[in-house]
């Protein structure tokens, strides 16, 4: 039975592997916003970011934003204009050290993630939330700031600090009990290849 969890983090590894399988999250409060060339950046050139993402969720986003004065509404001198998500399968060598040297207990995206991600889940405590891809519109209601920004040299694949609040219902598609849906799911579409071929003749 799925059960829906509210989580305003830093969240502990304890609460990481409370998420399962098919259960959905909303959260609150800081969201980091991360891509490609931010993650070659930091791992791959060793550059350190000053933001703490221990215990924090993490999205595969690389943001349309304006620069605009910095305000109490806008405190780090950009608006959000459209947060969307990208593919997560790319930054799949990632996740093992976002979450050792970072700390990180949460990634959403879309597509999922590979076997070295739900290794690295399943040994440190995380999850992956999903998101459905065209719905960008839509989460960026949900971000109600931008709060900080380092590595900005890299813009748009910045690492973005976000005020989020109402942020899903988001779907456990991933957590740290072995458990994927995107395998679940790939297993059901070759059974039924299978036997549809088998059905008509043809050897799989």
């Amino acid at each position: 039975m799925s059960v829906h969890h509210d989580l305003t983090p830093p969240i502990t590894e304890a609460e990481a592997r409370d998420l399962r399988a098919g259960d959905t999250v909303t959260l609150h409060g800081r969201l980091f916003g991360i891509r490609d060339a931010t993650l070659i950046h930091m791992f791959d050139k060793d550059r350190r970011t000053r933001l703490d993402l221990k215990g924090h969720a993490v999205i595969h986003t690389a943001p349309n934003v304006k620069k605009v004065p910095g305000s109490n509404e806008n405190p780090a001198g950009y608006a959000a204009v459209c947060v969307g998500t990208t593919t997560s399968a790319r930054m799949e060598r990632f996740t093992r050290p976002l979450m050792t040297r970072e700390g990180v207990r949460i990634i959403i995206g879309k597509g999922g993630m590979g076997p070295g991600t739900l290794a690295a889940f399943k040994e440190l405590g995380g999850a992956y939330l999903a998101i459905i891809g065209g719905a960008a519109a839509l989460e960026t209601t949900w971000i109600k700031a931008i709060e900080d920004v380092d590595l900005d040299d890299l813009n748009p694949e910045s690492l973005w600090q976000f005020r989020v609040e109402g942020f899903g219902p988001l779907l456990v598609a991933m957590d740290s009990h072995g458990n994927s849906l995107y395998d679940t799911v790939n297993k059901t579409a070759q059974d039924r290849r299978a036997a549809a071929l088998a059905a008509i003749g043809v050897k799989a």
